[in-house]
Order: structure tokens, then C-alpha cells, then sequence
């Protein structure tokens, strides 16, 4: 890489552009990529208001290129009036105040490009705010134009249209209009109506913000809930054993949608993608929604769900890799994320957090990185009174470290409170210890990015002992052969050949020969001897 100062630049960083691996041959961007997740409110502030903004994190852009990451998934910045911090909309083609103004994004999407790194932003199809233009429209007279732009259905105020409940709480999923005298649906939160995919004109309206943002040149967009955006049209009860089938009416709907936005980031140049949040637990329905025409990529959701456990992580890989498989797509890998307690939490000890990262990052697809794990952060602990998030996911969203002062690079009091030990786990203290995991996390990506076999190469099982998984990677000539022991004690995992260690999660024996024992909770990334 190389480094320059931005001209008239309010930052202390300096560009450190990636350069291409010119030994890895091309395949889509995405295929080899390893995003980012920015949570922009918790990423870096430039204001002084305690909220991360635009310009904060274009001034941090430094650590991402010198971690490695070559793509960035930001999370909504529109104008909201933040009922779901930011997931309800109010105008999708604008940036709300508190993260600065449309030149700040332009000025971040160039200099993200200048770095080789690619950015995506999210898009909300599903729902709107309820203060949206097209909402308050709607719900002005049963006249209005734009009253079939949403799911609205006649009743009395004592018996919603049916028995559907919404997300965030144990409420229906109706929320009775009195003015107009109807009920109005909403998946999510009474501030989040649905749209109306049927109509047409919302098609053409959506299409249009697609386009608008496609021009300003971001590289694709991650779709929030587009699972259901295709309603059931005569909007029935839920039987329990009517679901199975009615679900697979619900994304055939959602899928014919998915085709037009296909068509559309088709039309541009420069390889736009998406990938979508389909929340759903069952790999072959995710895939369905990843086959020729469709989503470039699909989130897989089951790491988020399972256990430190050898046997549950085979079961889901296979299963990831049967179906994605069987259509021709490409799987993803995520292990946490802003709606979901993060894996360090959740396993919880760094160590199998460190091996973790070799899985997640060893894995045949698209690796998802969440802000923040690279720091090996846990959730953090919120008391009541700073709880602020209706889903309860205030612990997973909390600020980032920079470093270790008071105020942790921060120079107002954050919005939420600060994850365990910021003295510690801050960015400028693991940069400075190399046996940390964030330098772990940037020998994985430098590893990753220096292999075809990685980047885009088969995948087999290789054998190994109960509580431990090995697997070969290959793209001839290029193998990694990677081994993770799930168990709290040393394993035996002989593998034929001579190999050595390429990376080590606990950072022992690397560049040694592999001796065919790997730690506890411990993982490595192994590569062929070559003979002198």
C-alpha cells in the first residue's frame, strides 16, 4: 500500500490505499471481498455531540484500510425521526442532520474508493417512517393518492384484520388509524407502516431511490427484511399449520420483486450488488432467494444462533454449503451484528472469539466483519436508564474505543454507554501490542487476501477428532488446510503432509512446522511446506 494526506483535510489520518493482489485472479468483488459493518451512530463522532456521524468515520477510514477490509456495509443515515434508530425513514434520499449532509457522503464515498474499498449502503424497502411524505399522505384521506401505497384494511377499532403480531414487542402487527377509520399494517414498530408492494407506483418510487443513490456511486446496497416485502394479499390468520406453506407463497412474492432490483443494479457498470437480510433460518429458503437473477448474496443467519459447538457448526456449514450450492450461489458468513449479542458475549471467552475469527474468515464465501469484534469487544452493560433501543439491542451497538484516554477518542459523552474494559480493548492500545487479537484479525485478511485458495477455492472436510473441525481450502496450485479445536483442551489433529503455520489465533508456532496438536479453543491456518 501507500500513503498520502487528503488535501484540505480536517484529519489527522493519512490515505493508505490498498493495492490490488494481482496473483489472485479476478472474480466479482464481492466474492472476495470482506466487508465492514459500520453502525454509523457508534462508530466515530466529529461534532462533539456524542453521536457518530459521516465525517467521523471518513477520518477513520485509516483503520479499516490498515485492517485490511476492502468493503463497507454503513448502516441507514437518512432523515428519521429514529423511533428505530434510523430503520424508519422519513426521506430516503437525503442525510439526516445528526450524521452531517450529503457532501459529507460524497466526500466519504470518494475517499473510500480512493482506498480500494468498496461501499454499500443500506436501503429499507419494507416500511417508511410514519412522519415519511408518503405516510402522512396516505393516512390524510381514504382519497388521497397515495392511500394504496400502503396495507390499509376497513374493521371497528376493536378487532385488528388478523392475528399477525409485530416485532419489538407482543403487540398486533395493526395500528388503528381514527382519522380515516382504518387499520394500517406494520411488522415492526406503529412508527414503521409497510409499504405496499402491489402498487406499481411504489415500485417506480423505490426504483427511483435505487437509482438515485446508484448514481452518486455507491457499489450496491444490503436490503433490510426483504423476505417480506411480498405480503400474503388476503392477509389470513397464521394457522399453525398453514405457515410452511403460506411462507413459501410470501417469498415467491418477494423474490419477483428481488428480479426487478436485479434488472435495475444490472443496468449499471462497475459489478453494483446486493445483498439481502433474509431472516430466515432455513437454508434452503435463503438460497431460493440467492438463484440466477436474484440477490448477489444472502446473509446467513445460523452462526448468529449457534453454539460454540464442533457438531452444530458442521451441521450448519454443510447445510450452507449443500443449498447455496445446489443454485449456483455464493454463501456469507457473519458472526455478529447490530441486532445480535456479539460473539465474544456470546461465546464467551476471548480465546474462542480469536478462533472464531479463523472460522468466520477461513470460510468458502463472503465474510461479514461487525464493528468492533476486531477489538475483541463484548456487549456492553446498560442500565436501565440509558436504555434506549425498543428490540433491546443497546448492548451490541455500543460506541467504539479509539483510545485509551477518558473519553476514548470520543469528545463528548457517547449515546450509549461504553462496552467492558475500553482501557483496554481500544483501537490505539491493540494496535500497539501485536500479540492482540486485532493484529489476529489483520494477519487473517492479509492471509486471506494473499490466497486464491481463500478467496474463492474448494472446500472439503479433512478428518479430525470429536470437538474439533478441520477442512481443506484449494484453488490449485494454492491450499490452506484449516483446523479450529472447539474443546478447552489441546487436540491431536494430525494432517497428512508437511505443513506450517501460516496464523495461529493464540499467535504461537507461527511459521513453524506444524507439529499436528492445536491449543484449546485455539485455531490455525496452515500452509504446505515447500521443499528448499
Amino acid at each position: 500500500m501507500y500513503s498520502r494526506k487528503h488535501p484540505a483535510d480536517r484529519c489527522s489520518d493519512t490515505i493508505e490505499v490498498q493495492l490490488k493482489n494481482e496473483s489472485v485472479p479476478e472474480e466479482p468483488w464481492w466474492k472476495t471481498a470482506v466487508f465492514y459493518q459500520v453502525y454509523l451512530r457508534s462508530f466515530a463522532d466529529s461534532n462533539n455531540d456524542g453521536v457518530g456521524d459521516l465525517e467521523g468515520m471518513r477520518c477513520h477510514l485509516g483503520h479499516l484500510s490498515w485492517l485490511g477490509v476492502n468493503a463497507i456495509w454503513l448502516s441507514p443515515f437518512y432523515p428519521s425521526p429514529m423511533a428505530d434508530f434510523g430503520y424508519d425513514v422519513a426521506d430516503y434520499c437525503n442525510v439526516d442532520p445528526l450524521f452531517g449532509s450529503l457532501d459529507d457522503f460524497d466526500r466519504l464515498l470518494a475517499e473510500a474508493h480512493e482506498r480500494n474499498i468498496k461501499v454499500i449502503i443500506d436501503w429499507v424497502p419494507n416500511h417508511t417512517s410514519d412522519q415519511h411524505p408518503w405516510f402522512v399522505e396516505s393516512r390524510s384521506s381514504r382519497g388521497n393518492p397515495k392511500r394504496d401505497w400502503y396495507i390499509w384494511r376497513d374493521g371497528t377499532p376493536d378487532q385488528p384484520p388478523n392475528n399477525w403480531r409485530r416485532a419489538f414487542g407482543q403487540g398486533p402487527a395493526w395500528t388503528w388509524d381514527e382519522r380515516t377509520q382504518a387499520w394500517y399494517l406494520h411488522l415492526f414498530l406503529p412508527q414503521q407502516p409497510d409499504l405496499n408492494w402491489t402498487n406499481p407506483e411504489v415500485i417506480q418510487a423505490m426504483h427511483g431511490v435505487l437509482r438515485f443513490w446508484l448514481d452518486r456511486g455507491v457499489d450496491g446496497f444490503r436490503i433490510d427484511v426483504v423476505h417480506v416485502i411480498g405480503k400474503d394479499p388476503a392477509h389470513l390468520d397464521y394457522g399453525q399449520h398453514e405457515i410452511s406453506h403460506r411462507m413459501l407463497n410470501v417469498d415467491e412474492r418477494s423474490r419477483q420483486l428481488v428480479g426487478g432490483f436485479r434488472d435495475l443494479l444490472d443496468s449499471y457498470a462497475g459489478e453494483r450488488m446486493m445483498v439481502g437480510e433474509v431472516y430466515i433460518l432455513d437454508a434452503a429458503r435463503v438460497a431460493s432467494y440467492c438463484a440466477p437473477g436474484l440477490l448477489h448474496l444472502a446473509f446467513n443467519f445460523l452462526p448468529l444462533w449457534s453454539p460454540w459447538d464442533a457438531e452444530a457448526w458442521r451441521t450448519q456449514m454443510e447445510a450452507m454449503y449443500r443449498e447455496m450450492g445446489s443454485v449456483g450461489a455464493w454463501p456469507t458468513w457473519v458472526l455478529s451484528n447490530h441486532d445480535a449479542p456479539r460473539h465474544r458475549t456470546r461465546y464467551g471467552s476471548e480465546a474462542r472469539a480469536r478462533a472464531a475469527a479463523v472460522l468466520l474468515l477461513t470460510q468458502r464465501g463472503t465474510p461479514f466483519l461487525y464493528q468492533g469484534e476486531e477489538l475483541g469487544l463484548e456487549n456492553a452493560v446498560i442500565p436501565p436508564e440509558r436504555v434506549v433501543d425498543p428490540g433491546g439491542r443497546d448492548g451490541c451497538r455500543a460506541p467504539i474505543p479509539w483510545d485509551a484516554t477518558a473519553t476514548h477518542g470520543w469528545s463528548a459523552e457517547p449515546w450509549l454507554t461504553w462496552p467492558p474494559e475500553p482501557e483496554r480493548d481500544n483501537v490505539s492500545s491493540l494496535r500497539g501490542d501485536p500479540t492482540s487479537i486485532l493484529h489476529l484479525y489483520r494477519r487473517l485478511l492479509d492471509s486471506r487476501r494473499r490466497s486464491a485458495a481463500l478467496q474463492r477455492g474448494e472446500w472439503e472436510w479433512l478428518p479430525s477428532p470429536e470437538g474439533t473441525l478441520a477442512y481443506l481450502r484449494e484453488s490449485r496450485p494454492d491450499r490452506r488446510a484449516v483446523i479450529v479445536n472447539f474443546s478447552d483442551d489441546a487436540a491431536r489433529v494430525p494432517v497428512e503432509q508437511s505443513w506450517r503455520i501460516e496464523v495461529s489465533s493464540d499467535g504461537t508456532g507461527e511459521g513453524l512446522p506444524y507439529a499436528g496438536e492445536v491449543g484449546p479453543s485455539a485455531a490455525v491456518v496452515l500452509h504446505p511446506m515447500t521443499r528448499d
